[in-house]
């Protein structure tokens, strides 16, 4: 049933299997942020992992029959150019993923772009242009958008939420859209912020739940260390810390035992008052208690009214699930007819 697809797609499907140059094209495109998303030691190729989520993107839309309005409206020869426009004010993210998708549809497609990722988009502006087949456009469009409006939502606050943290360093979380993590982490990254774990194996975050199950903060600690030091490994370590008192078990603990303990998170510390401010006083507390002998972590309560507050505590991060899990996607088109999109966006105040 490939070679149904493939017939129906122009070059969507190459030699009777999906997309199957992409493997060697992922690194060509000057995506050092991506590559850089992943540690070496993973062995994941995060080319190869964001290939999976864009093939399955269209295997989903095209399915068996392949775009059958297109095979109805298009010729199969027809070759049209097709313009991005911004409907509305951001931080622009997935130019070079769109680049790969683009790609892996039809290699004869010419994208060029006139601006790039990370760059402040305003309504109405044209963000780049793609030629080529009108199908093979037509098949990737929504697919393309999908990713950037995404991306390009969590950038813009990303963008925002770093530059009110100064000079706390934004992160993300884990708390990501299933199968998208990659894309998400690395929209972050273009909006300026840094990445939290990758996942559960790159990094030792000791939650509550593992304090509460290891019996407190020593016996949580000591084991991290036995473990790591049993298997011959080494990492990061965060504990998560509710109170001061945890705080203070954890500082004792490092000032008498050789830990790897590189950070401690300040969990739900910033208070949320009836008038809409917050109380940061113990966090405060806290990270005057450690006094610089550990990066610290505030998480809890981050939004985008109250970060600069919790910037000015002295943390060095600030940790944001928000960044991924209630992302608002930028509005972003691909227009055939650019004049006359661009005269109903300002018809409806979206140009």
């Amino acid at each position: 049933w490939w070679s149904r697809v493939g017939s129906g797609c122009g070059t969507v499907f190459e030699g009777g299997r999906p997309w199957a140059k992409v493997e060697g094209w992922c690194g060509g495109i000057g995506i050092s942020i991506l590559l850089s998303l992943v540690p070496r030691h993973s062995f994941i190729n995060p080319c190869k992992e964001i290939n999976k989520v864009t093939s399955y993107s269209f295997l989903f839309n095209v399915f068996l029959l392949g775009d059958v309005t297109s095979l109805a409206t298009i010729p199969e020869s027809m070759e049209v150019e097709a313009q991005f426009l911004a409907k509305e004010d951001g931080i622009l993210a997935g130019v070079a993923l769109a680049e790969m998708i683009f790609s892996e549809v039809d290699p004869s497609l010419k994208v060029e772009w006139f601006q790039k990722d990370g760059d402040h988009v305003h309504k109405g502006l044209k963000l780049g242009k793609v030629y080529g087949r009108a199908r093979s456009i037509v098949v990737a469009e929504r697919v393309v958008l999908n990713f950037m409006q995404r991306m390009s939502g969590i950038a813009t606050l990303t963008k925002a939420m770093a530059e009110a943290a100064h000079p706390a360093i934004i992160l993300e979380t884990r708390k990501t859209a299933p199968g998208l993590r990659l894309v998400d982490k690395w929209a972050v990254l273009i909006g300026g912020g840094k990445n939290h774990r990758l996942g559960l194996f790159d990094m030792m975050l000791i939650k509550d739940n593992h304090v509460s199950i290891a019996g407190g903060v020593t016996n949580a600690l000591k084991s991290a260390d036995d473990y790591l030091h049993k298997n011959n490994l080494q990492m990061e370590v965060e504990i998560e810390t509710r109170t001061l008192e945890e705080v203070r078990e954890v500082l004792d603990y490092v000032s008498q035992t050789k830990s790897s303990l590189t950070r401690i998170m300040l969990d739900n510390m910033v208070i949320s008052q009836p008038c809409g401010e917050v109380d940061v006083s113990m966090l405060k507390e806290a990270v005057r208690m450690i006094d610089g002998r550990l990066e610290t972590e505030a998480s809890g309560n981050v939004t985008l009214d109250t970060v600069h507050q919790i910037g000015q505590t002295g943390v060095t991060y600030i940790s944001s699930g928000a960044l991924t899990h209630s992302v608002r996607a930028l509005d972003i088109s691909l227009k055939i007819d650019t004049e006359l999109a661009l005269q109903v966006g300002r018809r409806t105040n979206r140009a």
